[in-house]
């Protein structure tokens, strides 16, 4: 990879690159150079057809060969009028001068000679160099307004500093160029405050000596590495590093702009200390594009203002996109509880003679493009927000509303399966929120099967026995969830007052690939009618499986087989 090695260099990259921002490339000096030399080609046919007085037949007609010296007076017009147009001030000042050479020609031809020729020349002539002077003049105008309109549309108003714009066509010209760089994406903290306290000129005042010091310390070269410092909008910054030897070199520098930072700033004989974070990312290591880089760089930011620890600088990892990804999962389930949009869909569960047996009612997560967030990605985010008795809780009113309709036109003995999690279990109000639930449905608690996983025994056998008797004296049914998958062991399954064992489907996946595997699964069902435990395969996606569990005396069937998760309409009709 190249890297700018001295900062001369780097500064006159940065200003080149400034400048084709600003404004527009300059037309190339070999047109200049085209133009003059078909001027002179065109003049010379000029002067030929002028002086001839041969003849030539056009079309049937014989046309004297000196009415093309009009012809030909007008492609030289236009080529002088070309200079003006391409290169402004020095167009004008040589088609001046060609133009002005010719009058003196013009006058003696017209008085030596009595050409009176000259005098349409000499008004040609007159009026190409006013057409030439107002081009220049109304084109200085415009350019002076395009100008201005180039600036801003690269300048931040407030602070004079380059904007997001030009900051990313710096970033894309120095990828372009292979040149190792890092984008460190900059945001103040408690900026906020001062706008809603001191008022938003203050605050633009603190912005402007902010930008003011940090714009200094990249023109000082203090640092040792090339820097450019733009504004994002907002309190937000980015500064681009390059020339740096390893990331020592860019910590070092990030550590100068947060000392510059935090001297204080005095506005109106008051003192304000600024602090900010500072999020970082590296060109190629860790992205290859401006969105990414930005994307890598934000993500740092983030999480190391969601850390709010001393430490203010944090570089980019692979490890962060997942924050990043799981804060925003977090923000989808939070506003779809507040809004009721948690939404419940319900599996299909037969016995092995393919009797509708219930449902289990499972948490559905719809992003705002309409598409589905998977349970795998969405359930532990809800877990680890403490979110996940609100899943829980939402899902169980929505399950319990369908059931209570069913019942009023249905003579079917529907049992309702409800996913808990252990979190949600343990919690003290959770026997309240459940038995609100009933009671409100008024359906009787036989109906309702809370699935809990074995694991639930691990950390507090005594409690969670407690709280699953609970449970039972209510009325409810207990399923034994994902058996096998956790840790307990058969003196603890022998003390749990279950009413179904699930066999979890990583067991019946592998089922048919081997003896022991089917034989596996065999002695699970075994092991569960020894309990008393009615038995539910979880994942049926195959006749061959189906067959396998019918063989082996399994109870109940629960899979893609013959039955996928589905909207409650659906599962209406179903019914």
């Amino acid at each position: 990879m190249k890297k700018f090695k001295f900062f001369p260099s780097f500064s006159k990259n940065l200003d080149k690159s400034l400048t084709n921002l600003y404004f527009n490339r300059e037309t190339p000096k070999w047109i200049f150079t085209a133009i003059i030399l078909f001027y002179i080609l065109v003049s010379f046919f000029l002067t030929k057809a002028a002086r001839s007085h041969n003849v030539i037949t056009l079309f049937g007609s014989t046309v004297p060969v000196s009415t093309f010296a009009g012809v030909f007076s007008s492609l030289a017009n236009i080529c002088i009028i070309f200079l003006v147009v391409f290169f402004r001030k020095t167009g004008l000042i040589t088609a001046l001068a060609i133009l002005l050479l010719q009058f003196p020609i013009l006058i003696f031809q017209f008085i030596a000679n009595h050409n009176s020729a000259s005098i349409s020349g000499l008004f040609s002539n007159l009026l190409t160099v006013i057409a030439c002077i107002i081009i220049c003049v109304n084109k200085s105008v415009i350019e002076k307004y395009q100008g201005k309109f180039r600036y801003q549309a690269v300048t931040d108003s407030l602070t004079g500093l380059p904007n997001r714009f030009a900051c990313k066509e710096f970033m894309r010209v120095f990828i372009k160029s292979g040149v190792d760089f890092a984008i460190v994406s900059i945001d103040l903290n408690n900026f906020k405050n001062i706008n809603d306290i001191m008022g938003h000129e203050i605050g633009d005042k603190v912005l402007i000596e902010i930008a003011a010091r940090w714009k200094a310390l990249a023109d000082s070269k203090q640092t040792q590495t090339g820097d450019f410092v733009a504004r994002l909008g907002g309190d937000e910054f980015a500064l681009v590093i390059m020339a740096f030897q390893d990331t020592n070199d860019i910590i070092d520098t990030i550590n100068s702009y947060k000392e510059e930072l935090e001297k204080p700033i005095t506005i109106d004989d008051c003192d304000y200390f600024m602090s900010a974070c500072f999020g970082c990312a590296q060109f190629p290591s860790d992205a290859h594009n401006v969105d990414a880089l930005f994307s890598c760089a934000d993500a740092a930011l983030h999480e190391i203002k969601r850390q709010n620890s001393s430490n203010s600088i944090l570089h980019f990892s692979s490890d962060l996109l997942k924050t990043e990804q799981n804060l925003e999962i977090e923000r989808k389930i939070r506003a779809a509880l507040n809004n009721d949009m948690i939404l419940c869909y319900l599996q299909p569960q037969y016995d092995a003679s393919h009797n509708l047996r219930g449902f289990e009612a499972l948490a559905r997560l719809q992003d705002t493009d309409g598409s589905f967030i998977s349970p795998v990605e969405f359930i532990p985010v809800a877990e680890k927000a403490d979110l996940i008795d609100l899943v829980d809780i939402q899902v169980f009113k929505k399950a319990a509303a369908f059931l209570k309709d069913i019942l009023k036109t249905s003579e079917k003995d529907i049992i309702m399966s409800i996913n808990v999690s252990v979190r949600h279990l343990m919690k003290n109000s959770f026997i309240a929120e459940i038995k609100n639930v009933i009671n409100t449905s008024g359906i009787p608690a036989n109906h309702f099967e809370i699935e809990i996983t074995e694991s639930i025994m691990i950390d507090s056998a005594e409690k969670a026995l407690g709280r699953i008797n609970e449970i039972k004296k209510m009325g409810m049914k207990i399923a034994i969830d994902d058996f096998g998958t956790g840790y307990s062991s058969l003196s603890y399954l022998n003390k749990i007052p279950a009413d179904s064992l699930k066999i979890d489907k990583s067991f019946i996946d592998a089922m048919n690939s081997s003896d022991s595997s089917k034989q596996y699964v065999a002695s699970i069902i075994s092991i569960g009618h020894v309990l008393n435990f009615k038995v539910i395969s979880e994942g049926v996606e195959m006749p061959e499986q189906l067959e396998t569990l019918q063989n082996a005396g399994c109870d109940y069937i629960q899979g893609y087989y013959w039955g996928r998760p589905m909207p409650l309409e659906e599962a209406a009709k179903l019914i």
